[in-house]
Formats: C-alpha cells, sequence, structure tokens
C-alpha cells in the first residue's frame, strides 16, 4: 500500500490546470499543420496559420490560448493500492482547480447554482471521473470545457432498429445544427451504448484520443473515418468561414447496451482541444 498526502495531489492538479490552457498536444498542432496543407479555402488556411500563431504566443508566453479557459473535467485512474491521507480526494482536486485558476489568472467560469448565475470566483467545482484500477499510481487528467462548444453538444436515444444509419445521422444533424458555434475545427466525440450517463462519458472520453488515432476495431475505425469525410464535405470550414475542414477527427468509443436501447451521444469540443496529465 503506497500513501500519497493530499499536498501532492492540490500541487499536481493546480499546474496542469494552467499547461492544459497554455499548451496544445502535438497531436493537434500536428493536425492544424496537416489542415494548412489540405484545405483548399485561402480563409481557411490563414485561419489555421493564425490559429498554429496563437497557440505558439500561448505556449511561449505562459498565457491562455482561449478567454474561454473552461469547466475543469478531471479523469482520474486512482490505483487500488493507493491510500490518500491527510485530507479529502475530492477536495484536493478542487483545491488544486482553484489553486490553479487563480494562480494562472485563468477565468473563472462556473457558477455554483445553474438557476441564480452566481459565479463561484474560483472555477470550482471541478467535473470529476474517478475510475479505479491496478496498481499504486495516480494518473490525473484535467481537460478544460469550453462553454461554447460543450453547448452544442447532443444525446439521443435511439430505436434499435435505426442501427448504425441512425447513428451516422445523429451525428451529421448534431455537427449541421452547431455549424461555426463551437468554434472549428472540431474534435468530436461520440459515444454508442450504455446508459443515457454512460453514453455521454464516452463521448468525453472519446475527446481524450490522440487526434486521428483509429479505434481498435475496424468497423468503428471505418466509421469515424466515413463521418469525418462527410463532415468535411458539410463546408463549413475554419471559424465557419467555409472549406474543407470542419473536423480535425472524429473517436467513437462504445460500450454494452440493453437489447431495448441504442444511446448516442455527440460531445464536440472546439479546435483548442485541451487535456494535461500527471502521474503521482
Amino acid at each position: 500500500m503506497r500513501t500519497i498526502d493530499v499536498q501532492q495531489i492540490i500541487e499536481a492538479v493546480a499546474k496542469i490546470c494552467q499547461e492544459a490552457n497554455y499548451k496544445l498536444e502535438d497531436d493537434v498542432l500536428d493536425s492544424f499543420k496537416k489542415a494548412c496543407n489540405t484545405e483548399v479555402s485561402q480563409s481557411g488556411k490563414e485561419i489555421l496559420n493564425l490559429l498554429l500563431e496563437n497557440a505558439h504566443i500561448a505556449s511561449s508566453e505562459s498565457i491562455p490560448m482561449c478567454q474561454d479557459t473552461g469547466f475543469a473535467v478531471v479523469f482520474v485512474e486512482m490505483g487500488q493500492d493507493v491510500h490518500v491521507i491527510n485530507g479529502d480526494f475530492n477536495e484536493a482536486i478542487n483545491e488544486g482547480v482553484r489553486k490553479g485558476y487563480q494562480e494562472g489568472y485563468l477565468r473563472k467560469s462556473i457558477v455554483g447554482n445553474p438557476l441564480d448565475r452566481v459565479n463561484t470566483g474560483d472555477n470550482t467545482p471541478a467535473v470529476i471521473h474517478t475510475n479505479i484500477v491496478p496498481g499504486e499510481k495516480i494518473k490525473i487528467t484535467v481537460a478544460p470545457k469550453g462553454g461554447g462548444s460543450e453547448n452544442m453538444s447532443a444525446l439521443k436515444m435511439l430505436k434499435p432498429a435505426e442501427g448504425v444509419e441512425g447513428v451516422k445521422g445523429f451525428v451529421l444533424e448534431t455537427i449541421k445544427n452547431a455549424g461555426p458555434n463551437p468554434c472549428p475545427p472540431l474534435v468530436i466525440g461520440v459515444g454508442i451504448g450504455g446508459t443515457m450517463e454512460r453514453c455521454a462519458l464516452l463521448a468525453k472520453e472519446a475527446l481524450l484520443r490522440q487526434i486521428g488515432k483509429p479505434h481498435p476495431l475496424e468497423d468503428i475505425a471505418k466509421l469515424e473515418q466515413e463521418l469525418l469525410d462527410k463532415i468535411n464535405r458539410m463546408g463549413i470550414g475554419p471559424a465557419g468561414l467555409g472549406g474543407r475542414t470542419t473536423a480535425l477527427g472524429v473517436h467513437i468509443e462504445i460500450f454494452g447496451a440493453h437489447i431495448a436501447s441504442l444511446p448516442v451521444a455527440v460531445n464536440i469540443n472546439c479546435h483548442a482541444a485541451r487535456h494535461k496529465s500527471v502521474e503521482i
């Protein structure tokens, strides 16, 4: 049994909250560069180059790449042989978010009560998803999620008879209805199966996958590519001003489903596909 003090968790979360908002992962930057070479729209090329320049400035000067520094969505892989000491684990995560957003001068975007709309002033509470895994380490991933792209996300409980064509139709309809609002080029997470809440989480988890890395099941990988091709033929383009690069990637995750259900969730991420991980 390994013991980990909550202060280690607080400091680690604070650090990656800032890093996630300052530095895009290489797969995102490489996707921008690749899209610059394939984009036929001149305005689209200019926007993609501006996104690369913006990412460079944010990283080199340690400033947020976007004014919306996001809801702190935290994914935890908790080793079953870890004992957290000197405090509450979930409160440590929230304290790390609080510290990271305050010391990093990141915008505080969270209201405590969604109806009275009073800002909490420290970007908490975080959304925390914890999965117990073998081992004696803790892996924490912070994925700041902007409000504009989240607002365009959707879930639908299809009838099983609607099958894969129903899934494709819903995904394409969701992206068409979103238009320029989620700040394309997009990364699109799709969850298929499970219950309503599990399906939505699948779609969120899909956003963490390296852009362009296909699903290990061949039929799902083909579906990802088909959807990406069709989405990029919609003509929405970078910033919604037209072009071939509406999405950088479509990632699908699946789970077992009830015989009476076919849930489908689409979680849209803007071009700032932010996430950073740390292992303690």
